[in-house]
């Protein structure tokens, strides 16, 4: 089964539990959840492939190593997704930022896929799929799998908040795709919502209902 990375770092819990506060208001909750994703790139990136260079500073000759160039792709599922996006190009500018539109049906709970745009060279690229929360999981087995069927290959998932339903589902269809989280939370209730949760990321981003 796919590996779990739960980021525990101080700053990122820090920021979370403001981000759950039903107080924190659209505007808040879109820097903060800017600032999360920034922060778990680090993570979500710490086995990119280094390469050793020489670099010639002020001084003297300095023996360093840099990234060997490979290839970054982010995959927001809209419309949540699109609020972690800025974090990780703020990081890696030269990343291709591809789209994927998915809603849940109210009354299945099932995914249904309204828009898919993705970088063509796709399969060069380390991709890294974006959504703050991993509920049921079917948007995130969807998207992934949708992602696959355009011949991408190395994803990772990061999200802010996964139910340990949704972790099963991503488990269960791809197992290959490494899961990042900052929490693992109790449940879902009824309709499909984690609890405790921080509602629906969505609407508190953007300020609807």
């Amino acid at each position: 089964m796919s590996k779990v990375h739960v980021i525990d770092h101080p700053l990122v819990q820090h920021k979370l539990a403001i981000v759950r506060d039903v107080r924190t208001g659209p505007k808040e909750f879109r820097e903060l959840v800017d600032e999360i994703a920034l922060l778990m790139a680090y993570e979500v990136t710490r086995d990119m492939a280094l390469e050793d260079v020489e670099v010639e500073t002020p001084i003297g000759i300095a023996h360093c190593r840099m990234i060997s160039g490979k290839k970054i792709g982010v995959i927001p599922i809209l419309r949540a997704g699109l609020g972690m996006v800025n974090g990780i190009v703020q990081l890696i500018p030269t990343a291709k930022v591809g789209h994927i539109g998915l809603y849940r049906d109210p009354e299945t709970l099932q995914p249904v896929e309204y828009y898919c745009k993705l970088p063509t060279d796709i399969h060069e690229r380390d991709l890294i799929v974006l959504d703050p929360m991993l509920a049921t999981g079917g948007s995130a087995v969807a998207a992934i799998r949708f992602i696959k069927e355009k011949g991408g290959k190395n994803i990772k998932l990061m999200v802010l908040i996964a139910a340990p339903e949704g972790i099963a589902a991503v488990q269960a269809a791809h197992p290959d795709v490494e899961i990042f989280t900052a929490a693992i939370d109790e449940r879902l209730n009824d309709h499909g919502y984690i609890v405790p949760g921080l509602g629906d990321a969505g609407d508190r981003l953007f300020g609807t209902k």
